[in-house]
């Protein structure tokens, strides 16, 4: 197919960053690339392909020559400028949760749903981080053994929160060594040397805005509306890579062994597990990498139907990153994403065609 003309919104972001990284690594078909930020963060440069590309204002005008649209920008920015990159027949692949749970738009995790990529109406969905890790592992499972309950406890690196809040744990990490007073303000409480059981706001029910989304995603993704999902989201002071401790009951008992042999076939997935020399998935270790690790997988001596496992990736990469240009491979191999120039010479054939017919 011929290259595609694509637009990074929220280039200046962290996941930004990474995604310019991953489309020259994974060779994408890129013809041309701009780069859009807001105002403030307009007027500077990120290289691409030995070139400097200057990053530009993200405004209304600026998709009608793009085939393809990569937002990590934020919400806000996603519900104003994504429906104008419609409109100008550009695809959207979005990572904010602006989208994710709207009926109609497809929220894609690649080795898991990517059928659903085929009924997007200009909008594809990125999900939320902590879900793309959980459903890679846990999905080559419910495919074999259905998945009734799911117990998650989180532990999230401070990139999680953007650029702002690594500044705010190197600063925090070097005043508690000095014995300085801390005043956090990227979290409601300091972070270095800590651990906080708030990621994201807040709900009615208890349950704080990720916890929530975690529990939503999963279902939407594996399409599974029957699995009970319960999450605690904790920030730790990690620079990179989310952690999480996963209690899963099935609906018919299943061994380690079983479970290690599945996952060892699964895609996008890394077995680590041998605890005599205590290997087991690290964050540190998983920085970098397109991986989701697995390890310390065994049985759960509360339930016959349980398993828990150790489940560890690059939040910014596969929780972001890699995962949104993976949904645009994907589609490009369904040809269900397409340049425009290819769309309008298709739309002439079916047209030429049915005219010879008449």
């Amino acid at each position: 197919m011929e290259g595609l003309n694509v637009a990074i919104v929220g280039a200046g972001s962290l996941v930004g960053q990474e995604l310019v990284k991953v489309l020259k690594q994974r060779r994408f078909p890129v013809a041309s690339i701009r780069l859009f930020a807001s105002r403030r963060s307009s007027d500077t440069k990120l290289f691409f392909n030995h070139q400097t590309i200057d990053v530009e204002e993200a405004t209304a005008g600026v998709f009608r020559d793009v085939d393809i649209a990569l937002f990590s920008a934020g919400t806000d920015i996603s519900r104003r400028l994504s429906p104008l990159a419609v409109e100008a027949e550009a695809l959207v692949i979005d990572n904010s949760t602006a989208f994710r749970m709207e009926p109609k738009i497809p929220l894609v995790v690649p080795e898991v749903n990517p059928e659903d990529i085929k009924y997007h109406k200009g909008i594809i969905a990125n999900p939320n981080c902590s879900t793309i890790q959980l459903v890679v592992a846990l999905y080559p499972l419910h495919k074999v053994n259905p998945i009734k309950r799911i117990i998650i406890n989180t532990y999230q690196s401070v990139s999680g929160s953007g650029a702002g809040a690594l500044k705010e744990l190197i600063s925090q990490t070097k005043q508690v060594l000095e014995g300085h007073l801390i005043c956090p303000h990227v979290y409601s409480h300091q972070i270095a040397f800590n651990v906080l059981p708030e990621t994201d706001v807040f709900l009615d029910n208890g349950y704080t805005k990720e916890e929530q989304k975690m529990a939503e995603e999963t279902r939407k993704i594996m399409h599974a509306e029957d699995i009970l999902v319960s999450a605690t989201c904790v920030r730790v002071p990690v620079y990179f890579g989310h952690s999480e401790a996963v209690n899963v009951e099935f609906s018919l008992p299943i061994t380690p062994e079983e479970a290690r042999k599945i996952l060892a076939q699964a895609p996008g997935v890394k077995v680590l597990d041998d605890p005599s020399v205590s290997l087991y998935p690290l964050p540190w270790a998983a920085s970098g990498s397109n991986h989701v690790f697995v390890g310390r997988i065994r049985k759960d001596m509360s339930h016959p139907n349980g398993l828990v496992m150790w489940v560890v990736a690059d939040n910014l990469r596969k929780g972001a990153a890699l995962n949104t240009i993976q949904i645009a491979e994907e589609g490009i191999k369904m040809g269900c994403i397409t340049c425009k120039r290819e769309r309008k010479l298709h739309g002439q054939r079916l047209l030429s065609s049915k005219g010879q017919e008449a």
